[in-house]
């Protein structure tokens, strides 16, 4: 692998991470306003970006597990 081709990679990758994280912020600071999320007997107040990035997360573990389960699932058979 030449040098060239693996430092240009790394600038890449961090060029992306700079991007995604400027995103992300901009994402943080345009949603900041107090919102009520209800989950079944429980009330919870949180800012809006903490309640999109906490479902996003959950959503995103529960399909890990579902395509680990089905992984499993054809293994067996």
């Amino acid at each position: 692998m030449a040098r060239g081709t693996s430092e240009g990679g790394g600038k890449g990758w961090l060029i992306g991470g700079g991007v995604l994280l400027v995103l992300l912020l901009l994402f943080i600071f345009q949603n900041t306003a107090e919102v009520t999320f209800k989950y079944l007997a429980w009330d919870f107040t949180l800012p809006l970006w903490l309640g999109l990035l906490i479902t996003a997360v959950v959503t995103f573990l529960v399909g890990q597990l579902v395509v680990m389960w089905m992984g499993h699932r054809r293994r067996r058979r």
